[in-house]
């Protein structure tokens, strides 16, 4: 039990604490929840903090590498690196600006991200990201390069308000850069697609509160202080206002058109500001200029609106990308001085990581398509520590609609996705934080039973450890395969493996204790087919030998491979469900060479060595010899005609036209289908199950099942006068393989009743 309880806490998927064990006291000047955050950092060794703009990440970036036992790295964008500098300086922390190596002075090194490439990041025990959502921002190459570089760096801290702002999938990037896990394994850990449509990703149902978890792992998620359990005071932010000026475009109406359609395509945007240019920057400048004495930030999106604001607008200076770093860094230092009045730049440049609280004025002279450089260029005013109503004035041409309405869409889409982060992760956030008890997923177990069975709910291995050696006759049952999140979020659920190797690492607890429990010389059966294989999960088109490594599985439990039916399976039926490749008939008119057969199911029979103590011996009227003759065919076919009642048909001989399989006789499966499943449930058909407990079991014999499903093994031992054991850790499956427990039960009594009765 200690083996299998080390086992499960190893599945789970959480990333494991590699930082400092015992972290000494921390700046009193932080507030108590950065304190608790740079603890829960620093114990975590690489971690990242999601912390909304104003909410001090500088700070407790610097904190953090400050207790870093080593040289650290702090990587920020242009202009922020000397701010962070300054910031440093506030709280008693030496640190020092290098744009190469020989420039390093300090334990505490800050640069920015171009100036990566002339570093020996292996001299660096620690690494800062700030404003890390930037990464994206970069080509793959360059982010590439940033994960890369620093793979084996023992700490590292990512820090940004914007993490995810539209899309999940971008979360893969700051768990690459942690060594948390890769954005592939993400994906196929924890999501789905639907359809043909592969870039479009979702949560798989039963993935949603281990995701969640496994990010507050190592993620700490907050938009204010509460979120975590503190207080608000001091971070409550003013109001803000928006006001949407809208301009003629300038241009012509179309062909045909009386009037300017909105700009659809990208092309049609892009004409659409560059014949508004003059308009728009008339009428910024019109309002900046009104207000003299007030400090103004400007954000633009093309390099003429930038060059034609700067002469239109008193005092404003212009930082736009061709600029030299130390004008930009001048720049932008003069306005946060105060000694600027406006700053013109786009907000790719500017629009992250400064703390321009001291202004309340803002105006966008055109959009992008991009939310978070919106948010981000908001925020550099809008945040916790402003003191006054902030204004921004977005000034976009008629024929802008459809960027306006893609920008609003997008930040409707990002507050719910930003609420949805926090609500999620909060109480686990809390609790690793603040030390705070958080209630856990309970695991529950019950028994049902009636005459002649016994339903356990709860654990297969744990259910089998408590039966008695030497006491089951035979067992039938369907394994599951490595598939997370598929009909569960339990690491109990055998299906929540990572991959093959701890598949088959949990698979092995339970054919071990099979094996103990089961009679010397009985049988095992389990039903299995072999499993296609794909160029995205698994790297190459395919079938892997699933059968087979069950089967090694058995023997090197110690079981005997006993033998092995093939039960035939219809390829049109598995080519209209599956859409697999090989078996498309366009595939064969293209390259045959990628055509394969259909996949058979298969009936796998394994012995526990041992002499059988009690004869499973059956008379001539039992099995017929050409019965058997079908019987013992190594292919079972499926049924030609149509079943008579299945009770009545196991009391005679097969007729030589019904003695295939129906694929169809199966326990009604909707009812147990969770509204989260990924997959529909797929009972093992009846017959096969009647097959196996009629050639391998005496009357009365106990038949178990460890993955009972919904019953369907109980179901037909019942009818056909055994006993039955069952253990389901579903507990919606659980519910209806007892109601069919009960059913069987009951047809069996109603028989033995019809039977007095004609008696």
């Amino acid at each position: 039990m200690k083996n299998y309880d080390q086992f499960l806490a190893k599945k789970l998927i959480t990333a494991p604490a590699v930082g400092l064990s015992d972290v000494p006291p921390l700046n009193p000047m932080l507030f108590p929840f950065q304190r608790d955050i740079v603890r829960w950092a620093l114990r975590r060794g690489r971690a990242a903090i999601w912390a909304d703009c104003g909410m001090g990440k500088t700070p407790m970036q610097l904190e953090f590498a400050q207790h870093v036992p080593g040289d650290v790295l702090i990587l920020a964008p242009l202009a922020v690196s000397q701010q962070t500098i300054r910031e440093a300086g506030k709280f008693g922390i030496v640190a020092s600006y290098a744009r190469k190596p020989d420039d390093i002075a300090q334990r505490i090194t800050v640069t920015n991200y171009e100036m990566l490439e002339h570093f020996d990041v292996s001299r660096f025990a620690g690494v800062v990201l700030d404003e890390s959502s930037i990464l994206k921002a970069y080509d793959g190459k360059t982010r590439t390069q940033i994960i890369e570089s620093f793979s084996k760096t023992p700490f590292k801290l990512a820090a940004t308000a914007t993490p995810a702002p539209n899309d999940y999938m971008e979360i893969g990037n700051h768990a690459e850069f942690l060594n948390v896990m890769s954005r592939t394994e993400m994906l196929a850990t924890f999501f789905t697609h639907d359809g043909g449509n592969t870039s479009q990703w979702r949560l798989k149902g039963h993935a949603e509160s281990e995701f969640w978890r496994w990010l507050a792992s190592w993620a700490v998620m907050l938009r204010k202080p509460s979120d975590l359990g503190y207080s608000d005071a001091g971070f409550i932010l003013p109001e803000l206002e928006i006001r949407q000026c809208v301009v003629e475009s300038g241009a012509e109406a179309q062909d045909g058109m009386l009037f300017e359609m909105p700009a659809a395509t990208l092309q049609e945007r892009i004409a659409a500001r560059r014949s508004s240019i003059e308009d728009r920057v008339e009428r910024c400048a019109e309002i900046v200029n009104t207000m003299p004495n007030d400090q103004w930030v400007v954000w633009c999106d093309l390099n003429a609106e930038s060059a034609a604001l700067t002469k239109s607008i008193i005092g404003a200076v212009e930082v736009k990308g061709s600029d030299s770093i130390e004008h930009k860094e001048q720049a932008m230092a003069d306005f946060a001085s105060g000694k600027a009045r406006v700053i013109v730049s786009k907000p790719s440049i500017c629009g992250f990581g400064m703390n321009w609280q001291h202004c309340a004025n803002m105006a966008f002279v055109g959009l992008s398509d991009s939310y978070e450089q919106f948010y981000q260029a908001v925020r550099r005013c809008w945040r916790f520590g402003q003191k006054s109503k902030v204004r921004v004035h977005v000034i976009t041409a008629a024929t802008e609609g459809a960027v306006v309405a893609n920008i609003q869409r997008k930040e409707a889409d990002a507050e719910r996705m930003a609420e949805n982060m926090v609500k999620h992760m909060a109480s686990i956030n809390e609790s690793n934080i603040r030390g705070t008890e958080r209630m856990r997923d309970e695991y529950r177990t019950n028994v049902t039973e009636g005459k002649g069975w016994t339903a356990y709910h709860g654990d297969c291995v744990e259910g089998v450890q408590s039966m008695p050696d030497n006491s089951i006759d035979f067992s039938v049952f369907s394994p599951p395969f490595a598939s997370l999140y598929t009909y569960s979020n339990s690491t109990r659920d055998m299906g929540n493996s990572k991959d093959d190797e701890e598949f088959f690492e949990h698979f092995a607890f339970l054919v071990g204790e099979l094996l103990r429990v089961t009679k010397p010389g009985r049988l095992l059966s389990f039903h299995c087919m072999d499993m296609p294989t794909s160029k995205a999960r698994d790297g190459v088109i395919g079938v892997r030998d699933f059968r087979g490594e069950l089967i090694r599985c058995f023997e090197s439990a110690g079981w005997v491979f006993h033998s092995s039916v093939v039960i035939w399976k219809d390829p049109v039926t598995a080519m209209q469900r599956t859409k697999a490749l090989g078996l498309l008939h366009k595939t064969i008119r293209k390259d045959s060479a990628m055509s394969r057969q259909g996949l058979p199911d298969y009936l796998v029979t394994m012995r526990k060595p041992g002499v059988n103590a009690e004869p499973i011996a059956h008379t001539a009227a039992d099995f017929t010899v050409d019965e058997w003759q079908q019987l013992a065919s190594p292919v079972w076919a499926s049924a030609n005609g149509e079943y008579t009642d299945g009770f009545l048909k196991l009391c005679g001989p097969y007729s030589g036209d019904r003695c295939g399989i129906d694929p169809t006789e199966t326990l009604q499966r909707d009812e147990a289908r969770d509204q989260k499943d990924e997959r529909h449930i797929c009972p093992l058909q009846l017959e096969v199950i009647r097959r196996a407990i009629r050639l391998w079991t005496n009357p009365g014999d106990l038949v178990l099942s460890p993955f009972m499903g919904i019953g369907s093994e109980g179901y037909c031992a019942i009818q056909m006068g055994r006993e039955f054991a069952g253990i389901e850790l579903k507990a919606s499956y659980y519910r209806v393989a007892c109601d069919n427990l009960r059913r069987a039960e009951q047809s069996q009594r109603d028989l033995f009743t019809g039977c007095e009765e004609a008696a």
